[in-house]
């Protein structure tokens, strides 16, 4: 058991309590300790899930069987239905929310999320649209892999990898580029179903809407709980701890796709 601090010794029998000052600096400390034992506990719960959940998501990262199933059987435009699709790719894919997360974790300013966000998001719009409307070929495996890539490699800059080796590489190329193949990756998922060709570009439109909506929707969740976590004095040990973390996940990534590409 921890001995007790002065500030935390109960008062003397006698004595006058404590002044108003050293209250309220008690009461801050015992926030500043559950914050920092709250974020603890979810920087573990988060670690653990990812942990348990991880192979099963990067094999289901696909159009589910019925919603494959309705978007072959329907002819013409469908902006909803594709829109909801779009949406619910982003949101459930893992590979895309891990590097986002990577993405805006050391970014402070609004405008800065907002600028690298964009970036990102116009990679990925470009080669979603024009990979299926002019049926460009790419290994889904291959493509999979380099994105799980991505991951390792914001992961690594952001534990300051690229410094510690003399490299200069600039953030917005580099999330400009991932994020054509992050594009070309949600691609092949849509070039594997025989998608009807009337009305093909308003419903890859509406796909790509719900991409971003639900880019949108996993960044506020992500930067809420960045910046809550910010703000505890444990946030410099478990950024790294966090980040290496981050890394793994996106060299299980890896591994996975190649394995599958291997044996393809």
């Amino acid at each position: 058991m921890q001995p007790l601090s002065f500030l935390e010794l109960p008062a003397v029998a006698g004595e006058d309590p404590p002044p108003a000052a050293p209250r309220r600096l008690i009461r801050s400390n015992r926030r500043r300790i559950a914050s920092d034992r709250l974020s603890t506990c979810l920087v573990l719960t988060v670690l653990t899930l990812t942990a348990l959940i991880l192979p099963s998501l990067a094999r289901a990262h696909g159009v589910a069987e019925a919603d494959a199933a309705f978007i072959q059987q329907q002819a013409g435009v469908h902006f909803w239905p594709y829109f909801y699709l779009g949406a619910k790719h982003m949101v459930t894919g893992i590979d895309h929310l891990l590097f986002l997360a990577g993405i805006v974790f050391f970014l402070y300013r609004l405008r800065d999320v907002t600028l690298y966000v964009t970036l990102f998001a116009l990679g990925h719009s470009t080669t979603l649209i024009a990979g299926v409307w002019f049926d460009i070929p790419a290994n889904a495996y291959l493509i999979d892999a380099i994105i799980g890539f991505s991951v390792v490699y914001k992961a690594f800059e952001n534990l300051g990898g690229f410094e510690h080796l003399g490299w200069s590489i600039d953030t917005r190329i580099a999330v400009a580029v991932f994020g054509l193949f992050h594009g070309f990756g949600l691609a092949t998922k849509l070039q594997e179903l025989s998608l009807p060709s009337d009305g093909l570009l308003t419903n890859l439109i509406a796909f790509n809407l719900g991409v971003e909506a639900g880019q949108v929707l996993a960044l506020v969740g992500i930067v809420t709980l960045v910046n809550c976590w910010r703000f505890t004095t444990r946030f410099a040990s478990q950024a790294a701890v966090f980040n290496s973390l981050i890394m793994s996940a996106g060299f299980v990534l890896m591994a996975y796709q190649l394995t599958g590409l291997l044996q393809a």
